[in-house]
């Protein structure tokens, strides 16, 4: 079992950034992928970004490859999202989640067993 507790939303002017921290409990965290998601009001949770549980490999979404960044530290358990040149569309909630597949490329949300209970970015024009 794994919990996450994600923090560092907030509200933004365009062109700004964030940068989402996202914690778990247990001493399991380095052996899963972690990944992050979001939801927009009156839209389907889509991903976002993932990186395996060496922080090898990452993945991103095409919406934002190139302005996220995707990290991790082991030895805090802790998972990043470095949210650079944010735009209202970026607006939503950011959740984590934990996939006990370590490695991989998996985007969808029905691939992860784990997740948090999302913090929100709003991003303001």
């Amino acid at each position: 079992q794994v919990q996450l507790v994600e923090s560092g939303g907030g509200l933004v002017q365009a062109g700004g950034s964030l940068r989402l921290s996202c914690t778990a409990s247990g001493r399991t965290f380095s052996s899963y992928a972690m990944g992050w998601f979001r939801q927009a009001p009156g839209k389907v949770r889509e991903f976002v970004a993932r990186i395996t549980s060496s922080g090898g490999s990452t993945y991103y979404a095409s919406s934002v490859k190139g302005r996220f960044t995707i990290s991790r530290d082991n030895a805090k358990n802790t998972v990043y999202l470095q949210m650079n040149s944010l735009n209202p569309e970026d607006t939503a909630v950011y959740y984590c989640a934990a996939d006990q597949l370590p490695f991989g490329s998996a985007l969808s949300p029905a691939q992860y067993e784990f997740w948090g209970q999302g913090t929100q970015a709003t991003v303001s024009s």
